[in-house]
């Protein structure tokens, strides 16, 4: 098929490798325009142009799609469809209509749970035990059309927002080539309005654990949030990052209260107790439990800030 790729960050990336690999010719690559990064605040590609350039396709990077002059390119494509992954973009109906046999979208939930730009984040705060892809047809609104495919992955108590990221990613690029191979006999399926529920999108002041909270949650949080915005916890005046930690039901203490410091930094909680094993000072690296205690002693009785 001739295919339109809209995509931008790195979870897209997987699935415009796939098209490639399965044969299709990829026409027209859409993408965010460069945007400053790092240090020095240079000008920095997205990964999607990183892939399509490697791989010598026509790569577009407009700031809107809104206008004729911004849709141009893509009605010149002659695409069959489009496929989009994470693209960041307002697809306008007139865009929609260009494809000749539609526009279809990546979701990282299995919808209608989870519509919305932090689906992999909120179902691992929900304590949700699966998650998965979704193929669905784009409409104008959000993430609100028939699904075409879906695949399901579990989720344990060790999974971060990364890593359950990495295999959706990959997931995505599989069941989408699927897709495209049998999309003359799938039959879509509407969503149930009843069951929508909706991932917003992540805020900094969300990052702080609150010690008065069970530790489950709170472990739930520290992971939902890794790699961003990662999990924040006050100790003298210091704003530590907490980039892993389990739950521990059977520990018991006043909330914030460190318990051990023998295996990870046990912290007491509302319930439970909570183990960190990585974390992170101001201006330090993000180090193991072990490796953070040898240059920061502590001692159980201490206390994080409420």
């Amino acid at each position: 098929m001739k295919v339109i790729f809209a995509g931008t960050p790195e979870f897209a990336v997987p699935a415009l490798a796939a098209l490639i690999a399965a044969g299709h010719e990829i026409v027209l690559v859409l993408t965010q325009p460069d945007r400053p990064a790092g240090r020095g605040m240079k000008l920095k590609a997205s990964p999607v142009k990183e892939l399509a350039l490697q791989h010598g396709l026509q790569v577009y990077q407009p700031e809107t799609l809104k206008t004729p002059q911004g849709q141009a390119p893509i009605a010149s494509s002659e695409a069959d469809i489009m496929v989009v992954a994470a693209y960041g973009l307002i697809l306008p109906q007139a865009v929609l209509d260009i494809p000749r046999q539609g526009c279809f979208n990546i979701h990282a939930s299995l919808l209608p749970r989870w519509r919305g730009a932090a689906p992999i984040q909120r179902a691992i705060l929900a304590g949700d035990v699966e998650t998965g892809i979704t193929i669905m047809e784009v409409v104008l609104a959000l993430d609100a059309g028939a699904m075409l495919k879906k695949g399901v992955v579990p989720i344990s108590d060790q999974d971060t927002a990364q890593s359950l990221h990495d295999v959706l990613a990959v997931m995505g690029g599989q069941l989408m080539v699927q897709t495209l191979a049998e999309l003359d006999t799938i039959r879509a399926e509407p969503q149930d309005e009843a069951l929508v529920t909706y991932a917003g999108k992540l805020r900094k002041d969300e990052a702080p654990l609150d010690w008065q909270r069970n530790a489950v949650d709170l472990s739930r949080q520290v992971r939902a949030f890794n790699p961003f915005p990662v999990a924040q916890a006050t100790f003298n005046d210091e704003i530590w990052r907490i980039w892993m930690a389990y739950a521990d039901p059977a520990s018991t203490g006043a909330p914030g209260e460190i318990l051990d410091i023998s295996d990870g930094i046990l912290v007491a909680c509302g319930q439970g107790g909570l183990r960190i094993t990585e974390l992170q000072k101001p201006g330090g690296k993000r180090l193991s439990a072990r490796d953070f205690l040898a240059g920061t002693p502590l001692k159980p009785g201490a206390r994080f800030a409420a």
